[in-house]
């Protein structure tokens, strides 16, 4: 079963993304209270802690949920696969994948400490489809 290991939001563009209870996915909006909201293509971001285990071993840093700037830590679903335009029940919301992936920014903390980040391939982007809150443990669904 796919899962929600954790839920993270920043106030501020540029800053680490710090775990929270809970968030709120509104439409044509994102995540209540995060910074990279708005009504745009990238409203929310997931990051499988698969593609973080990765990077763990060589990492000098503690690599903690929301380091890479990710709204929602995910386990046990390979995100980096999934097509543009599929669908994802995430506890009582429901998103859409628009971007798999990113350009990446050659001047990021992890980049610059680990010599590798994995959120630009490995990241996902979505907007929201149906409001709710989501929090750590909700499962994760692939609607078809």
């Amino acid at each position: 079963m796919a899962k929600v290991v954790s839920v993270n939001i920043s106030e501020k563009k540029g800053t680490l993304k710090k775990p929270v209870p809970e968030i709120e996915l509104k439409l044509r909006h994102g995540i209540v209270g995060d910074a990279h909201a708005g009504d745009w293509h990238r409203q929310i971001s997931l990051l499988a802690e698969e593609s973080i285990d990765t990077m763990r071993p060589r990492s000098p840093i503690a690599l903690d949920p929301g380091v890479f700037a990710e709204n929602i830590n995910t386990e046990g679903i390979d995100l980096k696969h999934l097509p543009v335009g599929t669908h994802l029940r995430i506890g009582e919301t429901e998103v859409e994948v628009t971007q798999i992936g990113k350009e990446c920014h050659n001047d990021c903390a992890i980049k610059k400490a680990v010599g590798k980040c994995v959120m630009p391939t490995e990241g996902i982007f979505a907007v929201v489809v149906k409001e709710g809150v989501v929090r750590p443990g909700d499962e994760i669904e692939v609607l078809k």
